[in-house]
Formats: C-alpha cells, structure tokens, sequence
C-alpha cells in the first residue's frame, strides 16, 4: 500500500520534507547531511525526501519553486520552510524546536 503525503505529514512528530530532484547539484550535496539529521534526531522526528520529478502534484501545491526546499510539517500544518543549503545544525535546531 502507498503512503499518501497526506498521511506521511499528518503525524504528532515533526516531518522535515526535503524537496529535491536527481539533477541538482546542491540537492545531491544535503543528502549526507539529511542522512545525518536522521540518525542524530532517530525516531522523535520523520525526514521524507520528495522528488519534485515524480511528485509534480505535491510540489505545485507547497509551491516548489526551488530546489532543495525543506518544509517542516507537524499534525499537516506547515510550521517553517526554507529554499537552499542547510547544515546539520540548522536543519537540528529546527527539529528541536518543534518536538
């Protein structure tokens, strides 16, 4: 069974969404620090990598205009969002705030 997005952001634990694609440069560099983000936050917080390629839907709904854009979601209420590079610790002190 498929997960919705709907679903995926619908959760009482914060969701980090990094919308991405396969060709961007900069998209390729956060993978390791998400990767990161992830192991350091374990299971408190969720982070979903959306491909803006295969997911044209979703990003012209939040509005995607580039890429990577992080969007941190919580009970499906969009609670901060930013476009461009982010290190582990910016992307940390965001998560933390909002558990």
């Amino acid at each position: 069974m498929k997960t919705s997005f709907k679903d995926i952001i619908n959760s009482d634990k914060p969701v980090l969404v990094d919308f991405w694609a396969t060709w961007c440069g900069p998209c390729i560099a956060m993978a390791p620090i998400l990767k990161d983000v992830a192991q350091k936050v374990g299971d408190s917080a969720r982070i979903v990598k959306i491909d803006v390629d295969k997911n044209e839907q979703v990003s012209a709904q939040y509005n995607i205009q580039s890429i990577p854009t992080m969007i941190l979601f919580k009970n499906g209420k969009v609670l901060w969002r930013v476009s461009g590079m982010q290190s582990a610790h910016q992307l940390l002190t965001v998560i933390n705030e909002h558990m």
